[in-house]
């Protein structure tokens, strides 16, 4: 078990400890590092997504954070961008970041997650979608390598924490570098539970420094079939409900809205982001020949989120699905 090694490091860190543990959060993705989307979010009392890629400035080759900005005003999380990332990689080959898929360092992106205001930050992962993963020993390379990156956030994170130690408190370190959201990565439920084995091989690594996971992240989630047999995603949620460690959540990353009625009455799912409303206002756009305004897009997500609020509502026939002890 780890041993601190200065007396100011904290101990039983939790990882996303601002998630109501009592209710479903739904965030609604934002594109950009601010602005209007992002006021509108506020207005509505929107929780929020914002990608890391909304913050990077590729010909400076570092993150910006604007002084003034609507997103300081939003709850959101900050996602690690491994779609994007990916296809990056994909068009351009190998990145000067972390595995070489990513154009920031670990460096980077954690100085990113400490200071940008997020509530809580997902590790960095690589994405296992069939457009981008194309065997399974491509999504079995991408399940270890997102376990490994998961090792090299917490290692820079708790040396980190060691130098602040120093000179500050326990809660003081605690809340300038806070330890990320693991994330797990697969397409079938197998996959997934391999992923899951191995986030938990790394995170008891990092006891009693850190508290066993109170929210996981469910990746390549995205355009996803809900009832397949193998890689539906309620045949994943199924068996990621009796492997999961006890207390831990999940957030499931870029749902269908067609999901949540299957979700909102399973009490270890915390929460779940979507940006199809982006997706939907541009095609509407399109087909209707007129600007895809922010205006518009603002409305887009308005009827969205309205949406998801009346498929989250509890319903006449719902029951709770207790977890398994």
């Amino acid at each position: 078990m780890l041993k601190p090694t200065e007396p100011g490091m904290p101990r039983g860190l939790i990882n996303a400890p601002y998630e109501q543990a009592d209710r479903f959060v739904m965030r609604v993705g934002i594109p950009h590092r601010g602005g209007r989307l992002a006021f509108h979010a506020f207005e509505q009392g929107y929780a929020a997504m914002v990608s890391a890629s909304a913050l990077w400035n590729a010909k400076r080759g570092s993150f910006t954070i604007p002084e003034a900005t609507n997103l300081h005003e939003v709850d959101f999380a900050l996602d690690s961008a491994g779609f994007t990332a990916m296809k990056l990689w994909q068009a351009k080959g190998t990145q000067p970041g972390m595995a070489g898929v990513f154009p920031w360092t670990y460096a980077q992106y954690i100085e990113l997650a400490c200071s940008v205001g997020a509530c809580w930050w997902a590790q960095p992962d690589l994405c296992c979608e069939p457009q981008i993963a194309g065997s399974d020993e491509e999504v079995d390379y991408r399940i270890r390598a997102t376990a490994t990156l998961l090792e090299g956030v917490l290692r820079i994170v708790y040396a980190w924490q060691d130098e602040l130690a120093k000179t500050s408190s326990p809660s003081v370190v605690a809340r300038l570098v806070p330890p990320p959201v693991p994330v797990i990565q697969g397409w079938t439920a197998d996959q997934y539970l391999r992923s899951l084995d191995l986030l938990d091989q790394v995170w008891r690594r990092w006891e009693p420094w850190l508290a066993r996971p109170a929210l996981i992240g469910v990746g390549s989630v995205c355009r996803r079939h809900l009832r397949h047999p193998k890689h539906g995603l309620l045949a994943i949620l199924g068996r990621l409900e009796t492997a999961l460690p006890a207390g831990s959540r999940l957030h499931l990353f870029g749902v269908k809205g067609a999901c949540l009625d299957h979700l909102k009455m399973r009490g270890w799912i915390a929460s779940a982001d979507s940006m199809a409303y982006d997706d939907g206002a541009r095609r509407q756009a399109w087909a209707r020949g007129h600007s895809n305004t922010v205006g518009h897009r603002s409305d887009a997500m308005s009827r969205w989120m309205r949406g998801a609020a009346e498929r989250l509502a509890p319903a006449a026939g719902d029951q709770f699905q207790l977890r398994f002890a």
